[in-house]
């Protein structure tokens, strides 16, 4: 799924069934004390990501949570992981080619009560009352799902927390695409200024999956880049 959401500059591995892996010892330390479910889900999020990194050529590598929770790639690299009950995946891209690209996952089930008053913005929740029952998308989930993957695109260029309110998204139902307006500072990376981000989305098989990938300004636009390709949020 996550392959039609993105630019071809990135790379994309997802599972749906857990894989055996041996971890570096940095990342059993992280999950030491963890119980088995946790740690069969950070181990095949690891075996994406060594998976993808593989695909660009590159040697098997630690992947740590960072103080926000943001894994850690190679200096060349900009990726994102994601899991969820029955997925996981991970996405990657060489730096030069694509700024930040974030990822999420997330059932297609309702939030938990209280759970989408707490993420959301009135003009949002105007959106969704909108939106109603169209299709079997659960849109609350959804914009869930949209803002976590904001702020793992954001975060790896700005270095600075993003509360869910300080980004208003807008959500189009018909093209599978969605926009991000960020309500703080912009950051600056590759030439660009980042005030806000474009991404695409997709609900299939009881899953709601979201992307955003920045490319870079020298990117070569390759099968399509420019469609799936976040560029019109983030100007020079």
């Amino acid at each position: 799924m996550l392959e039609e959401l993105v630019p071809s500059q990135v790379v994309c591995v997802e599972t749906t069934q857990d894989h055996p892996i041996t971890l570096f010892p940095q990342e059993q330390a992280v999950v030491a004390g963890a119980v088995e479910k946790r740690r069969l889900e950070f181990g095949t999020a690891r075996w994406c990501a060594r998976s993808a990194l593989r695909r660009l050529g590159l040697p098997p590598t630690p992947i740590v949570p960072q103080q926000r929770g943001e894994p850690s790639w190679p200096p060349a690299v900009v990726g994102s992981i994601t899991h969820c009950l029955g997925f996981r995946a991970a996405a990657v891209a060489y730096r030069k080619d694509v700024l930040t690209v974030g990822i999420d996952a997330e059932p297609n089930e309702p939030l938990p009560g209280g759970v989408f008053e707490a993420i959301s913005l009135p003009e949002e929740r105007q959106e969704h009352r909108r939106l109603g029952a169209a299709g079997d998308v659960c849109w609350d989930r959804l914009l869930f799902s949209m803002k976590e993957s904001v702020y793992k695109a954001w975060y790896p260029v700005a270095h600075r927390f993003l509360d869910f309110n300080a980004a208003t998204v807008h959500i189009d139902p018909d093209h599978g695409t969605f926009t991000a307006k960020l309500h703080t500072s912009p950051a600056r990376v590759g030439g660009l200024r980042i005030a806000g981000f474009t991404g695409r989305w997709v609900a299939r098989d009881g899953l709601l999956v979201t992307a955003i990938a920045v490319l870079s300004p020298d990117a070569a636009p390759r099968d399509g880049a420019d469609a799936t390709g976040s560029r019109a949020a983030a100007g020079r």
